[in-house]
């Protein structure tokens, strides 16, 4: 998921999103470890979304305390 993407998304939609991504992180580390998974790339590109996911809310998350 892009940057662009993950802008447009709610804060409510983001955290869901998340919550995903980590799910199906742990669903393509036990495939990996089943020597199941052809394409480990997969692995490291899930990390760098929730990365991206985790960088936006927390650039929220400040930008709402330097509001108030």
């Amino acid at each position: 998921m892009k940057m662009k993407e993950i802008r447009e998304l709610s804060t409510e939609e983001l955290k869901k999103q998340i919550v995903e991504e980590y799910n199906s992180l742990v669903d393509l580390r036990f495939t990996n470890e089943l020597k199941q998974l052809t394409n480990t790339s997969l692995l490291k590109k899930t990390r760098n979304t929730i990365a991206r996911m985790r960088t936006e809310l927390k650039a929220r998350e400040l930008k709402e305390q330097k509001q108030l």
